[in-house]
């Protein structure tokens, strides 16, 4: 099982879990994935500087942990 994305991990440890929570993270405007602040600035602090509330915040790890959820379901259902 895929680990969880939270707001506390930095957004360099979420692109190593999954490459894909960085289009999500696009999607919300936050193109900080590649700055240097992504290895050392959590995802909430980097949200918040960006101009995203708690609720926004939430959504965007919601969005990211559905779509690691499905995948996998996915490939437990590969395996049977």
């Amino acid at each position: 099982m895929t680990k969880k994305i939270t707001k506390k991990m930095t957004f360099q440890e979420a692109m190593l879990i999954s490459q894909t929570s960085g289009l999500i993270f696009l999607k919300y405007g936050l193109h900080c994935i590649g700055c240097h602040m992504a290895a050392d600035e959590s995802i909430e602090d980097g949200a918040k500087a960006h101009g995203l509330s708690d609720t926004d915040i939430d959504k965007m790890i919601k969005e990211v942990n559905d779509i690691l959820s499905d995948k996998d379901k996915k490939a437990k259902k590969s395996t049977k």
